[in-house]
């Protein structure tokens, strides 16, 4: 059993998906993020591959992976921050990115470090789900990483429980069709949430796109089994200059 299925199994409600860009604000702060997010209530981390042009990405996170690539930051340069990182971090930690800069650095090469050195699960959107079926996913699967996919509110049932079926780990939940740091107001998107609770899924749902407070999360944790948050935390770095402070005062304020 993964560290993701691990978590579900121990705590099935108010889960909290904190999600970061490596490199951000600084090459290396990495490690710092993610530790601050660890003693500050995560229950879970979800960390960004920064790339230049991202399919899901809204400015805020778009801008937020410009200043790491502009850091320096590769794929490369993160597994070495990350190497023995587990010594640190017990949390379940997911690497979020986009295939491209994964295929360059090359697909197999990525997962088996990857797995190497600890990390939990992969979140690839704009891997396609037939793609998935018959080249990428045995090899994620045969280095051990969890891997989870995305649903919209226009995603049909069958499309839901297909994807639901391929996931491992949880279910990523978009709140709205539109990018992250979306305002549409989390309850215009509760009867999608309750269709998802309805379809008795395999795989617990995270909700994501549009969580930024308290009052956001508890919305998206009465439907689902938690939410994730990424927007709203990497405005809250920006410019910060005690990252250990700005991320208890922002976590404080959602938990």
């Amino acid at each position: 059993m993964s560290r993701i299925q691990t978590l579900f199994q121990q705590k099935s409600a108010r889960v909290l998906n904190v999600y970061c860009t490596a490199g951000y604000p600084e090459l290396n702060s990495t490690l710092p993020v993610m530790e601050a997010l660890q003693a500050n209530g995560a229950d879970l981390i979800e960390l960004g591959m920064p790339y230049s042009d991202p399919l899901a990405d809204g400015p805020v996170i778009q801008h937020s992976s410009s200043i790491a690539l502009e850091n320096g930051m590769t794929i490369a340069t993160l597994f070495n921050q990350l190497e023995n990182f587990r010594e640190r971090i017990s949390v379940p930690v997911l690497l979020m990115g986009y295939m491209n800069p994964v295929l360059q650095y090359g697909f197999e090469r990525f997962c088996s470090e990857a797995a190497r050195i600890g990390i939990d699960g992969l979140i690839l959107p704009d891997l396609p789900e037939y793609e998935f079926e018959t080249e990428y996913g045995p090899i994620i699967k045969q280095c051990g990483l969890d891997f989870i996919f995305l649903v919209t509110p226009e995603t049909s049932e069958k499309r839901v429980r297909k994807l639901d079926s391929l996931s491992k780990g949880f279910l990523y939940a978009v709140s709205s069709s539109s990018t992250t740091g979306s305002n549409k107001q989390l309850p215009a998107v509760q009867t999608y949430l309750e269709r998802l609770q309805s379809y008795k899924l395999t795989n617990p749902v995270l909700v994501g796109f549009g969580i930024k407070d308290r009052e956001s999360f508890e919305t998206a944790a009465a439907n689902a089994n938690g939410a994730i948050i990424g927007t709203a935390y990497i405005k809250a770095l920006e410019g910060s200059t005690d990252i250990s402070a700005t991320t208890r005062d922002f976590l404080n304020g959602v938990l």
